[in-house]
């Protein structure tokens, strides 16, 4: 009996040892997975930290993602700010606070601190804006004269393009770095839910031409972009896309095939208008640039998008294949305008299942009802 009572408590000790080694090791995984999520979300941090205080802050900026990524008023105007000699950081920081730029001076310090920019603030007069995200005020006070970089995104490239643009931009990070950070999956953004497991961020980078300190890590660049398409879209498009029976993330991959199909912008509501003929009926899109993007890069033309395409081309087995499969591609193309996302949101309404370019050399396209009156507009 009493064997029996004693081999039963050791198994219940050796059970509660094994729970307990169980329950340190998810702790441990738990707390060393804290500095690579912020890492993702706010950048590398600075080499003066102790460990003891990278993680301590690491988990704190975590802990308040929220307060430094999302404006305080997105539909807020701008506002001066000046900062005179000598002001200390704090003060700063909770002027900033009290005018409705930044939510929380506790966040915004752990986040200078942590990226080591809590020496960079410069004096001087400023134009700051709460609709910006809480951590664009803060570097925006910062010394970035000897650091600027400008980095311009054309409507309808593709994000190997914006990848190799990055040496002449005067950012710090390679291509290889920013496509990288382009595949993650830790962005604070609702849309970030929609994107397929495994596909890259292709469509949320805006067109345009943007300033950004030198300095910014890939993960930075990637969150700043993101936070651009997050202001990008007012409510009415929002609203013009679910009226369409589509989410965001297919409107974006519709509004990529129509900047890679448009020449002409007062044409894009029209050719959305075929695209959803075409779907409405279960047709093929049939669109080239959909086979431009499975084919990548070519090569011989020194281009990511092969132009002509031959027959054998258009038969190149891919999901983003068009000719091939039915329906959306499964991702974006490309990163397209606002003005394309409009036409998705707000397309023409019009009989035309097809449309070629004009043989004028205007950019121009011939839309038609029919296959034959389509053949017709055929250059001779």
């Amino acid at each position: 009996m009493n064997r029996s009572r004693s081999s039963c408590a050791r198994f219940f000790v050796l059970i509660v040892i094994g729970l307990a080694i169980l329950a340190v090791g998810l702790v441990f995984n738990v707390i060393s997975a804290i500095p690579t999520k912020a890492e993702n979300l706010f950048g590398p941090a600075t080499s003066r930290l102790s460990t003891s205080q990278h993680y301590l802050l690491s988990y704190k900026l975590v802990n308040s993602q929220d307060l430094l990524l999302t404006p305080v008023d997105p539909t807020g105007a701008e506002v001066p700010f000046t900062i005179t000699p000598d002001e200390p950081i704090n003060s700063i920081l909770l002027r900033l606070q009290s005018h409705g730029l930044i939510p929380d001076s506790e966040a915004a310090r752990n986040y200078l601190v942590y990226t080591g920019l809590d020496t960079r603030i410069q004096t001087g007069e400023f134009t700051l804006s709460p609709a910006a995200a809480p951590i664009e005020v803060i570097t925006a006070l910062l010394d970035t004269t000897p650091g600027d970089a400008t980095l311009v995104i054309l409507p309808g490239w593709r994000l190997e393009e914006i990848a190799e643009s990055l040496p002449t931009t005067g950012l710090e990070i390679s291509a290889q770095e920013f496509i990288q950070a382009a595949n993650g999956r830790g962005y604070h953004f609702s849309f970030i839910g929609e994107v397929p497991t495994g596909a890259k961020l292709e469509g949320f980078f805006p067109p345009g031409s943007y300033q950004l300190e030198r300095g910014l890590s890939a993960e930075q660049v990637i969150s700043y972009l993101l936070d651009q398409f997050d202001q990008l879209l007012p409510n009415e498009i929002e609203e013009g896309i679910q009226q369409q029976g589509l989410t965001v993330y297919q409107a974006v991959v519709l509004a990529s095939i129509i900047e890679r199909e448009a020449v002409l912008e007062e044409e894009m509501p029209i050719i959305a208008s075929v695209f959803y003929n075409r779907l409405a009926i279960g047709m093929k899109l049939e669109t080239d640039p959909t086979v431009q993007y499975a084919l990548g890069y070519n090569t011989s033309q020194a281009t990511w998008w092969t132009n002509p395409l031959s027959y054998t081309d258009l038969t190149f087995d891919g999901p983003h294949n068009t000719y091939l499969y039915n329906g959306l591609p499964p991702t974006p193309i490309a990163n397209p305008s606002l003005t394309a996302l409009q036409a998705v949101a707000y397309p023409a309404q019009t009989p035309y299942y097809y449309f070629r370019a004009a043989c004028d050399g205007s950019g121009r396209h011939q839309f038609s009802q029919s296959f034959e009156e389509h053949l017709g507009n055929a250059c001779q």
